[in-house]
């Protein structure tokens, strides 16, 4: 795991690099990886390259970047490939420097070329220098674990890991209009656009060459929903099982401890078991709570339960108030660009303190995406339920769920009342692409407080039906449909978060749940049997039973990892809040009507998610266009 970056001339003909402002690309990627530092610029001194190590597999200095093999080929990697061992046995590999994964890479690439992607289990993103072919080559892996951004002048085209490593390079820094406007309405992007303008992420599963100045990108893989109707459960849960555990296994490797969140869910719960299973030194697990705010806001109950049942060391750390207003600043700084909700800042802070005792991290993310966790599955098929109901339509086979077997999981939905009353506010009984569209807009909320007319003339639904729509899933796989969708949009934003709070202390944070053939059987996976009954991930947890504590297994109330700041904008952190508002150089942000959102503020009841949204919005701003590094 480490911090990629790189320059490339597009001809022969522009500047030498500017090795004052690559040193400060490396410097910026510091965090990323602090075990070594490597830069490499060429004879011409139009390519060059630089690398940040966090030192996992092989710890020697054989292994460091950028590598050059015996063809002249350097890459920059970060990433770990958990199959290096089988490729090296499959292509007969000997006597290399170094018993790296990097180079593996090298070689499977003067082996395969572009296709060598094709055969990397892991989480990856990398740049070969193509010595042969004088062209460059970059990829990220099938999910987008790992990061990768881009940008390009008149004389060069200028890759990272982050953002911020890039805009030493920008004279003027901007705002992309149209991510500004995905951010307000989804809290994500939906395209390869971010909220600096100009500088765009290579999608997920996607390469992307360089040769004479030209960029062509490709997608190399796509998640297709062939689903299997021909097998039973029984058949998928022995598979998912059999699949989970050789992946949790896979990603042991290592020449480090291994730590696991544990966060109290099913997905983070049967990840640790299993690592705990397989794992040949003492495996260690990482909680955070809020105390005083009920059990909404503690789940060390279940995390106690686990480690009870797992016997393994549970650290626990109480995050408060005050660690909010010390480090909200460095989360926004890190995160590069605002993205998803609160959650970044509890993660932040469970990987500061996580980093302390291991440098390599296991987690549960992907498994709502995948196997179909979100409650507002449940709703969306809810009103679907009522309609089919009220037409006499519900047992034609077009839908998953009937209204009485819907019935009994429809407790999950406690907490879901406000989201509920917003969601049939309008538009009820509509077709399914505008009614989940209307779950996930956040767009509404915002109202007045947003000047909407400073955005580009982009519709935000006209990119999200383009999404919601483009695999080919049947029509009425209403269920599929909307899992792709948070799949292909919420996923990459969550490992964004993920992958940037981790790499902020130098941890590596391993998501096992992401193992392509894991997610590819999956997609196979009949709606009626994933979602049996309404009952969000009900295949997975059937495959997982064996790992858990009953009380995990059963549980309705899990939440993602929830932050409480709305209790905390309206007390504990009301003055910061409103002084950050109050400033000058806040009432005078063009995308923000400063007068209204302070009004509304004065109201306790005002403070809700869209004040993190707004808030994140502001300390990026001053972060990264006000300062503009």
């Amino acid at each position: 795991m480490c911090g990629i970056g790189g320059i490339i001339g597009k001809n022969q003909n522009v500047p030498y690099i500017n090795e004052v402002l690559i040193n400060k690309m490396s410097s910026l990627l510091a965090h990323r990886g602090p075990d070594s530092k490597g830069i490499y610029i060429n004879q011409s001194k139009r390519l060059g390259f630089i690398h940040r190590r966090l030192s996992v597999i092989d710890l020697s200095e054989r292994a460091n970047q950028p590598m050059i093999d015996s063809n002249g080929n350097i890459i920059v990697y970060n990433g770990e490939i958990y199959n290096f061992r089988e490729i090296k046995s499959q292509l007969g590999l000997k006597n290399l420097k170094s018993n790296s994964d990097t180079e593996i890479i090298l070689e499977s690439y003067k082996f395969w070329g572009d296709d060598c992607v094709r055969y990397f289990k892991g989480m990856f993103s990398f740049a070969i220098w193509d010595n042969i072919n004088k062209k460059l080559f970059c990829a990220r892996d099938h999910f987008g674990i790992k990061p990768f951004y881009y940008y390009e002048d008149n004389n060069f085209i200028y890759f990272a890991s982050e953002p911020k490593a890039i805009l030493p390079f920008i004279k003027n820094i901007s705002t992309n209009k149209r991510a500004l406007k995905d951010y307000i309405v989804f809290q994500l992007y939906l395209s390869e656009n971010i909220l600096f303008d100009n500088i765009k992420q290579l999608p997920p599963s996607s390469t992307l060459n360089i040769k004479n100045g030209k960029k062509i990108i490709r997608k190399y893989w796509n998640l297709n929903f062939n689903i299997d109707n021909t097998h039973n459960s029984k058949y998928f849960i022995d598979n998912i099982r059999d699949l989970l555990e050789s992946s949790v296994k896979s990603h042991l490797v290592g020449d480090l401890e291994i730590g696991a969140y544990v966060s109290g869910g099913i997905d983070s719960s049967s990840i640790a078991s299993i690592a705990n299973k397989y794992n040949n030194s003492s495996l260690v697990g990482f909680t955070g709570f809020f105390s005083g705010y009920g059990k909404s806001y503690d789940e060390t109950e279940y995390a106690d339960l686990l480690s009870a049942k797992n016997n393994f060391e549970l650290f626990r750390l109480e995050i408060k108030p005050t660690d909010f207003i010390d480090n909200i600043e460095k989360v926004i700084y890190h995160l590069d660009t605002p993205i998803a909700g609160p959650g970044a800042f509890s993660q932040y802070m469970i990987s500061k303190f996580s980093s302390k005792y291991r440098k390599v991290i296991l987690g549960g993310q992907g498994g709502d995406e995948i196997f179909g966790g979100y409650s507002r599955y449940l709703i969306a098929y809810f009103e679907q339920c009522i309609k089919a109901a009220i037409d006499g339509t519900y047992k034609d086979g077009n839908f998953v769920v009937t209204y009485e077997s819907i019935i009994p999981n429809l407790i999950q939905l406690k907490n879901y009342k406000p989201l509920i009353k917003h969601f049939w506010k309008e538009g009820l009984f509509d077709d399914m692409n505008e009614r989940y569209f209307r779950l996930v807009n956040r767009g509404p909320s915002y109202g007045d407080l947003i000047n909407w007319e400073i955005m580009e003339n982009y519709s935000a639904k006209d990119e999200y039906k383009k999404v919601f729509l483009k695999n080919k899933i049947n029509k009425n796989a209403y269920f599929d449909l909307m899992t792709n969708f948070d799949f292909n949009t919420l996923l990459p934003a969550l490992l964004q978060v993920e992958d940037r709070m981790s790499m902020a202390h130098g941890v590596e944070s391993r998501v096992p749940l992401l193992d392509r053939e894991l997610v590819e059987l999956s997609a196979t996976i009949p709606a009626d049997i994933k979602f049996k009954n309404g009952n969000p991930k009900n295949i997975f947890k059937k495959a997982v039973y064996k790992y858990l504590p009953s009380q995990i297994i059963n549980r309705t109330d899990k939440m993602g990892f929830p932050t409480p700041t709305n209790l905390w904008f309206k007390k504990d952190l009301r003055t910061f809040i409103l002084d950050i508002f109050n400033s000058k150089i806040s009432q005078e942000r063009e995308y923000i009507n400063g007068k209204k959102l302070l009004q509304q503020m004065e109201n306790e009841n005002e403070f809700d998610r869209r004040i993190w949204g707004i808030l994140s919005l502001e300390l990026w701003h001053r972060q990264f266009i006000d300062k503009k590094l």
